[in-house]
């Protein structure tokens, strides 16, 4: 029979276990996985050949933001939640559209107007992260808000058009690159609008924040 202190050196393993358990979980995994598809999406859309630059780019970028979805849904359908799940979820999305925007700006926009639109999302992007920061030092928490996912969502879709897209008719085939420049320039505004939901929910955790800040 075991005795009392053996009880008691189990209780800590199994609950380490358990914490295991939950980061290794399905919804974490896809988390991790949207971030290792990064650097893969950035390659792709640097090389010089349209299939690399375009399909598979888009195709990955495609598998990345698919995973933002489905962690989000797994989790509330097994009920599962972790504290390094919630950490690491909004970071992922944070480094996938910064990191695909930084590596469009050279070698998909076509106008300023893009690159523009890019440095407002990655600043306001960059700005909350700090005011998480702060807020979390004097223990404010402040929960993501349904206009942030729907932004999050429009980033992503914009993001996807802009890839697939192509900037400019090179008129190989009149039909097809109509229809790829159309596809491209509903990208640009959505991005625009995705900008503009950056701007309203950036203004709305700064308000939240200048409640707790000094005069």
């Amino acid at each position: 029979m075991p005795s009392k202190q053996s009880k008691m050196k189990k209780i800590p393993a199994a609950a380490k276990s358990a914490k295991q358990n939950i980061a290794l979980a399905i919804p974490n995994l896809l988390t991790y996985a949207r971030i290792a598809i990064i650097p893969a999406v950035c390659i792709a859309l640097y090389s010089a050949d349209e299939f690399y630059s375009r399909i598979v780019a888009g195709a990955l970028f495609f598998l990345a933001a698919i995973t933002d979805y489905f962690d989000g849904y797994l989790s509330r359908k097994m009920k599962i939640t972790s504290e390094i799940g919630r950490f690491l979820d909004p970071i992922a999305d944070k480094l996938l559209v910064g990191a695909v925007l930084i590596a469009m700006a050279q070698t998909k926009f076509a106008t300023p107007l893009e690159t523009f639109l890019a440095a407002v999302i990655i600043s306001r992007e960059i700005f909350v992260s700090g005011l998480r920061e702060y807020l979390g030092g004097v223990s404010v928490k402040v929960p993501v808000s349904t206009l942030a996912k729907y932004k999050t969502a429009t980033q992503l879709i914009a993001i996807g058009f802009l890839i697939f897209g192509r900037a400019s008719p090179i008129y190989h085939n009149v039909a097809q690159d109509t229809v790829l420049y159309n596809i491209y320039a509903s990208g640009v505004f959505l991005l625009a609008i995705a900008a503009f939901l950056t701007v309203i929910t950036g203004w709305q955790y700064m308000r939240v924040a200048l409640k707790h800040m000094d005069n």
